[in-house]
Formats: C-alpha cells, structure tokens, sequence
C-alpha cells in the first residue's frame, strides 16, 4: 500500500493533497496486496467527495479496476455512497460497466439494500449510456476502458476454456 493509498483510506484529505502536489504518488497506482485498488477505489468506497474530486483533478482514472473487475462505483454502491456515486456520474466516469461475475454497480447496490443508489444508479446508467454514445458520434476519445483487466479478464477467460477442452 503507498503513502497515497494509506492517507485516502484514513481521510486525510490535506496529506493526500500533498502528495499529489509533490508527485509522491501515482494516483493511478493498484495495490496488489488489495486487490488491484486503487487509491480512488479506497475513496469512493469511503464516500469522501473531497478526496475523490482531488484525486480525479490529478489524473485518477475512475475506470481502473479491481482484479474482480470492481470500479470505484462499485465500491461506492456497497457502500451506500449516494454522494460519491453522483459525483462519479457527473464526472462521466463509468457508473454502469460490469465485475468478473457481470454484476453493475446498482446490482451491487440491490445486494446490500442501498434503496437510494438503485433508483440513482437506474437513473445514471442510461445518462451515461447516452453520454458516451454522444462523445462517440463527436468523435471524443473518453477514458472508460481499463486495458489492463480487459487484457487479464481476456487471459483469464482463455485459461478457463483451455481447461474445459483438457477435460474432454
């Protein structure tokens, strides 16, 4: 875990602060021993907006994921995190992609009885559908892909049915 990802699990939004401003830290940094999070996945879940602003304002990408495939939206909705998933969503950061298992965020949300988020996040999700529809057909390039797990998620995937032929 870096300095960066221990002061955004203990709140320190002014030591947090520092950091980035010193370039201590890649706010995009996942750590292993964690799961892949990210120091974001760690502010969302804790729903501190101000942390989450701060870190997106120096370059955290909200569409990192966890090894499970969890965005920080996902943390967010298990949360109950109302107000860290309306700023995600009003930063267009990918409210509605799906983990390893295929479960969105308002899924997620459903699970632990987080009533407000649902309704928000059926709300959000066709909002940011049509966003990046929009950005697509204005030929904008959006950052909401993490190539990284696409490319493990992939390599998983294949493992699996290599397995399954083996078998036969």
């Amino acid at each position: 875990m870096t300095e960066l990802h221990q002061a955004v699990a203990a709140g320190d939004t002014e030591k947090v602060k520092e950091i980035l401003t010193l370039q201590r830290c890649c706010p995009n940094q996942k750590d292993i021993d964690w799961s892949s999070k990210t120091p974001l996945h760690w502010a969302a879940a804790n729903g501190d907006t101000e942390i989450i602003r701060i870190l997106i304002e120096h370059g955290a990408r909200p569409c990192l994921r966890t090894e499970h495939g969890w965005t920080p939206a996902h943390f967010a909705a298990e949360s109950g995190r109302l107000a860290a998933l309306r700023l995600l969503h009003s930063l267009h950061a990918p409210i509605d992609k799906e983990d390893c298992c295929g479960d969105k965020p308002v899924r997620i949300a459903e699970i632990y009885g987080h009533q407000d988020c649902v309704r928000f996040l059926k709300k959000a999700e066709p909002e940011g559908q049509a966003y990046r529809k929009k950005a697509a057909q204005a030929g904008v390039s959006l950052d909401d892909t993490d190539e990284e797990w696409i490319q493990q998620d992939k390599g998983h995937e294949e493992n699996i049915v290599a397995k399954s032929r083996n078998k036969t």
